[in-house]
């Protein structure tokens, strides 16, 4: 009887596949948005407009603003996966080459229908890079990271970044329009169907099922076990006198929880 050989081998080349896989899609998908030219999403108009008053090029932009994005995480003591330092490498080159690659047309029809495909595109590579399981991208770090350091909602954090940026961006002469209305109302669907499809099963994953399991098996039976034996009895069943309970507030006592002042 065979058995599979090599698991973990085979899992790793699948995760990394899909790291490199999705983070260049993700940017063949950003390139499609852009010539579409019918708006972008926030982080995209911000880079765009950089890029129209420097010069520098909207691929070399999206790479330095990962990084400075990057760089806040430091003070929110927030620590980066692997995939998390590559979205910032990878990204802006494969925009790079997804604009060098398609050729914007001039039908709105046309343009409507190729930003749909850049938007699903981008749920996809964004199913494919984050279920790969090494870490999320530096602007989704930013936003948990404020959120675990100051206790923000989640919806505030992320509003207030994104609508700044997307100020910042439309001031410097991003595109905004109806494709960044489109990019707010349906991203998180999207990525929502795709991401649960493309996670990358980790065996950590099995062993917290497992020893969840376990726990309710072994709990069952140690529930049950009073109610049997008082049945078998035909009483209810009496309760058993320990030994005294240190009290828990008592100075002294060593099982007493710690409270750790200024934490």
């Amino acid at each position: 009887m065979s058995s599979p050989q090599h698991p973990v081998p085979r899992l790793l080349v699948r995760r990394w596949t899909q790291l490199f896989v999705g983070l260049f899609l993700y940017g063949i998908a950003l390139a499609l948005m852009i010539e579409a030219a019918v708006g972008l999403d926030p982080w995209t108009v911000f880079a765009q407009g950089a890029d129209l008053q420097t010069g520098w090029g909207i691929g070399l932009v999206t790479v330095l603003i990962g990084a400075l994005v990057l760089l806040l995480w430091i003070p929110l003591r927030q620590k980066p996966g692997i995939g998390t330092v590559l979205n910032v490498l990878i990204v802006g080159p494969a925009l790079e080459v997804g604009l060098w690659a398609f050729e914007a047309p001039e039908e709105l029809w046309a343009r409507i229908l190729i930003f749909g495909g850049g938007l699903a595109l981008l749920a996809v590579a964004t199913g494919l890079y984050v279920g790969a399981g090494f870490g999320p991208g530096p602007r989704d770090g930013l936003m948990t990271g404020a959120h675990a350091r100051f206790g923000f909602p989640i919806w505030a954090v992320r509003g207030t970044i994104e609508l700044t940026v997307l100020t910042i961006g439309w001031l410097l002469g991003g595109n905004v329009g109806l494709g960044t209305v489109a990019f707010a109302l349906l991203i998180g669907p999207m990525v929502h169907v795709t991401l649960p499809r493309l996670r990358v099963p980790l065996p950590s994953d099995a062993a917290h099922s497992g020893a969840a399991a376990a726990g309710a098996a072994s709990a069952a039976p140690a529930a049950s076990a009073p109610a049997t034996a008082s049945a078998d009895r035909g009483s209810a069943a009496t309760p058993v006198a320990g030994p005294p309970q240190p009290d828990p507030s008592d100075p002294t006592n060593p099982t007493a929880p710690i409270v750790v002042v200024g934490s």
